[in-house]
């Protein structure tokens, strides 16, 4: 007997239908995954209201969805909860071969081109990209350490030095979770920023030492307060928009990094060229993560990262759009949707 799925597909900007449809069958490689919670992340906020990521558009009816987590049914797996890594690189191109699978020249990822991701029941993926979740983590906290990957991977980018200064502009779910990941890795003092209150409220309640509105004309002032007009070591840009780029290379001294991990809608982002080159900056750009599930999934059970507090929303799958709407209005922090 057919297993029947209901899936979330994409058809064009704001055109998200829900419909049943038979269950993916997996290959050999695969197990098929009955999906239990699925963050949705800023990318998938672009798949709904734009229709697409820059230049990546909606071809065909997609199932999107990359955060995520749920049990495996069949399979040297079966019955395990698992956190899914939605990203399966080739592992044998040049730039697997030389330590960068997030950037594999065939690398397929969930939820993105042609490969359904977990806004569905059921999730057919290769069993060597699911990690075991200890019992301490929920299923809503395994689909949280794929955002908290991203937070880990632009740490790693960062460099930040041991007792150094950093700030964070942007603090959605990665930018707290960023705020986490960098005291744990030695940062003495953090600074933050968001133009929405109960963000910068949050950002407080994870552990920055100033939070700043970058909208309010007091946010330079505030910030050489901060670094007695020094500047940090490394800025942490999670908004993906112009003025976030330019608020964190206000808040770098010369010679720091600059880390861009915020997705823009459009294909191009533009910067201060003079701030960035009188000051000498180093910047780097954040694709995804690499190999970090085993990281993260540590930092949440030493109680370094606090994944779970952030979900502040959870919606069944049939309320899928209403998730979606709430998502992008902002009103929390994290939205969940339990399949």
């Amino acid at each position: 007997m057919t297993t029947l799925n209901l899936a979330a597909r994409f058809h064009a900007a704001r055109d998200l239908r829900l419909a049943e449809e038979p269950a993916p069958v997996p290959v050999d490689g695969e197990s098929l995954v009955r999906v239990t919670a699925v963050g949705l992340c800023g990318s998938d906020l672009h798949w709904y209201e734009d229709g697409g990521i820059g230049d990546a558009r909606i071809t065909h009816p997609l199932v999107g969805g990359h955060e995520l987590a749920g049990v495996v049914e069949g399979g040297s797996l079966d019955g395990v909860r698992v956190a899914v890594d939605p990203a399966v690189p080739c592992l044998a191109c040049d730039l697997c071969l030389r330590g960068h699978p997030n950037l594999c020249r065939a690398l397929v990822f969930s939820g993105h081109s042609t490969r359904d991701g977990g806004l569905q029941r059921y999730l057919a993926w290769p069993t060597a990209r699911l990690h075991p979740l200890p019992d301490a983590l929920t299923d809503a906290d395994g689909a949280m350490l794929e955002p908290l990957g991203v937070a880990v991977h632009a740490v790693d980018l960062g460099h930040i030095p041991l007792g150094g200064s950093v700030a964070v502009i942007g603090c959605g779910p990665i930018g707290l979770l960023l705020i986490q990941v960098a005291r744990a890795a030695g940062a003495a003092r953090i600074v933050a920023a968001d133009p929405l209150e109960h963000r910068r409220l949050a950002a407080t309640e994870r552990g920055a030492d100033e939070v700043l509105d970058p909208a309010d004309g007091a946010y330079v002032s505030g910030l050489a307060a901060f670094t007695a007009g020094l500047g940090v070591d490394v800025a942490f840009e999670i908004a993906g928009t112009d003025p976030a780029i330019a608020a964190a290379m206000d808040a770098v001294r010369p010679g720091g990094r600059v880390v861009l991990a915020g997705i823009p809608g459009t294909e191009t982002s533009a910067f201060p060229a003079s701030v960035a080159r009188r000051k000498g900056l180093t910047i780097v750009m954040v694709r995804r993560m690499k190999e970090v599930y085993p990281r993260a999934t540590a930092l949440v059970l030493a109680g370094l990262v606090d994944v779970r507090g952030l979900v502040t929303h959870r919606f069944p799958l049939t309320a899928v759009r209403e998730a979606f709407e709430a998502a992008v209005t902002r009103p929390g922090l994290k939205v969940i949707v339990e399949p």
